[in-house]
């Protein structure tokens, strides 16, 4: 018959009253048209055929799609419910139509039980407004020099909020949830939304020489009210506005306004919305930094950015008293130490100062060094007690959620306890590696290995190193030609096991692997099977690993082979110091 003729394999049919029809995929189409004489008519027939069977196929790789990316979802749903963000949303981003999507998300992850405190940008209305009066803004170094006719405009610009408190309002289509009979809860607004005098300021005033006219400077933070508005399923719009305590209106920097109420607060995560992303020296997206690595990058570029210098004095001198250590995520003594009473600030004197970070002027705005700058705000705030700090490229469609969704996001994340201590091995760390590993080659789990070979192959080998004892260690080597590299010698301290190390370690290595440009990781097991096969790994043949590999295996142990794909793309983790030279801009 006719639907044998076309390339693809003939379509199975059924008998059906009033003629012939195909079935497939649930879809049952009359052949009638087939059969009939004129070939016009079936190759149209044929042609209906194909479009519905492909786009069955298609809605069901799609449903397959949504699946997995739900289940992949859950356990950051709830881990992220309870938790308290404050979001800051460049100038840049919402004087453009990316605002409406990116609200439209918090709007969801609000629903979702995430606490939302968001900070929108203003130097770009503010300066457009400018020009519109024949005015030009001035800015020296971070900060604008704000006269009268600047801080009218900056009034004017942060009417924004109302703009951001109408995009939350709207609920989800009705016609979504007359499916499920939910629409009588939706009547109401979807979001409600807080904003108040939450910010204290006091003027910049005049420094070098320079008068700073009504620029402000962050004095205090109302935490309570702010909490107490979150604690009403709020979200909270914190203005960079400020108040003196003579009643004047400050225009404050945004950024320092942020970063001080991501410290004052105690936020789980700072998340900065821009608008483009941050590269490595390869144009490969820098997916991960730890604190240590940010923070040397940045005090690297000192010398030729005035924000990272400012970064470098603020820690350095101790602004915070951060210093160059890691700080305890449980100890909250340190924060203690900075704020008074949970809404300010205490420098020492029994007086409130300013404990924000400004970025801003003309080195951010025409992204002379990149997003060093927000790099740096990232480093503060993690310096200061905030475990992540994620730097989002707003102009990417669903990017906020894929970031905070997906396994490896879609931004830069800076942590600054994630992989705290994980580092290359070096000579001095021998002995701690030869305890770690001696008792597995011992139970026959770990091939034996002399001093000698050790040593050769340290440069392979990465450290978890806690108050000067090697705590866990691990070794990749790379095969650069077949883009594959072997994981070995993976080993945690017994008194350290089941508190996620050996995790740690495994994904520590897969990133450094990915931003090595390896798009698999390999294994020889002969007794932890279990363990690597719920981390991804599936067994493969001696066929899979690379020749030279395969012609060292000793056959005798019988090992099982295990491979995991990973998605280089996905790389750009500063393994080592010279890994990242260069920020740049999208």
């Amino acid at each position: 018959m006719a639907a044998t003729s076309c390339s693809k394999p003939p379509l199975p049919f059924v008998r059906a009253t009033g003629g012939e029809t195909f079935c497939r995929n649930h879809i049952t189409i009359p052949l009638s048209n087939l059969n009939n004489k004129n070939p016009t008519n079936s190759r149209k027939a044929l042609s209906i055929c194909n479009c519905l069977f492909s786009a069955s196929t298609s809605m069901e790789k799609e449903q397959d799609r949504f699946v997995g990316r739900f289940r992949e979802a859950w356990p950051y749903i709830r881990g992220h419910s309870g938790c308290t963000f404050v979001v800051v949303i460049s100038a840049e981003i919402v004087s453009s139509s990316f605002l409406d999507s990116i609200l439209q998300d918090i709007s969801l992850l609000h629903g979702l039980g995430i606490k939302f405190i968001l900070v929108p940008g203003t130097h770009t209305e503010i300066d457009k407004l400018l020009t519109e009066r024949g005015k030009k803004g001035k800015y020296v170094g971070r900060y604008r020099v704000t006269d009268f006719d600047s801080l009218e405009a900056a009034k004017e610009a942060s009417s924004v909020r109302l703009t951001i408190e109408a995009k939350l309002s709207p609920g989800p289509s009705m016609l979504s949830l007359r499916r499920h009979g939910m629409n009588s809860r939706w009547h109401e607004l979807a979001v409600s939304v807080a904003s108040g005098n939450f910010l204290a300021a006091k003027k910049r005033g005049v420094v070098d020489g320079i008068d700073y006219g009504f620029t402000g400077e962050v004095k205090k933070i109302d935490v309570p009210s702010i909490k107490e508005r979150l604690d009403r399923e709020c979200i909270v719009i914190m203005s960079n506005m400020g108040y003196s305590s003579s009643g004047e209106v400050l225009n404050c920097n945004t950024y320092e306004v942020a970063t001080a109420c991501a410290l004052a607060v105690k936020a789980d995560k700072l998340i900065c919305i821009t608008d483009g992303d941050i590269f490595d020296e390869h144009k490969r997206l820098i997916r991960f930094m730890t604190l240590a690595e940010a923070d040397q990058l940045i005090k690297k570029r000192a010398k030729q950015s005035e924000i990272a210098a400012n970064y470098v004095e603020s820690v350095e001198k101790g602004e915070g008293s951060f210093g160059n250590n890691f700080v305890d995520v449980e100890d909250s003594s340190l924060n203690r130490r900075f704020f008074q009473n949970g809404v300010g600030f205490d420098n020492g004197n029994g007086l409130s100062g300013d404990r924000g970070f400004a970025i801003g002027g003309w080195e951010r705005f025409n992204r002379i060094n990149g997003y060093l700058s927000e790099l740096a705000a990232a480093a503060y705030v993690c310096q200061g007690g905030v475990q992540r700090v994620h730097i989002i490229n707003g102009t990417a469609r669903g990017a906020l959620l894929l970031e905070l969704f997906t396994r490896d996001g879609v931004g830069t994340m800076i942590a600054r306890d994630v992989y705290e201590g994980t580092r290359v091995a070096t000579e001095s760390d021998l002995s701690g590696i030869k305890r770690l590993i001696h008792p597995l080659e011992e139970s026959g789990v770990f091939i034996q290995r002399s001093d000698e070979e050790l040593l050769e192959a340290l440069d392979s080998f990465i450290v978890v190193e806690r108050e000067g004892c090697i705590i866990a260690c691990a070794a990749l080597f790379p095969f650069f030609k077949e883009k594959c590299g072997e994981i070995a010698a993976v080993a945690v301290s017994p008194e350290c096991r089941g508190h996620g190390q050996g995790d740690k370690l495994l994904d520590y290595m897969e990133k450094k692997a990915g931003s090595l440009g390896l798009k698999k990781l390999f294994l020889l097991t002969t007794r932890t099977a279990d363990w690597f096969e719920r981390r991804g790994f599936k067994e493969c043949s001696i066929e899979s690993i690379p020749r030279e590999r395969r012609q060292r295996i000793d056959l005798s142990r019988g090992s099982k082979y295990y491979m995991k794909e990973l998605h280089p793309e996905h790389g750009g983790t500063i393994i080592r110091d010279s890994s990242v030279k260069c920020i740049e801009t999208q």
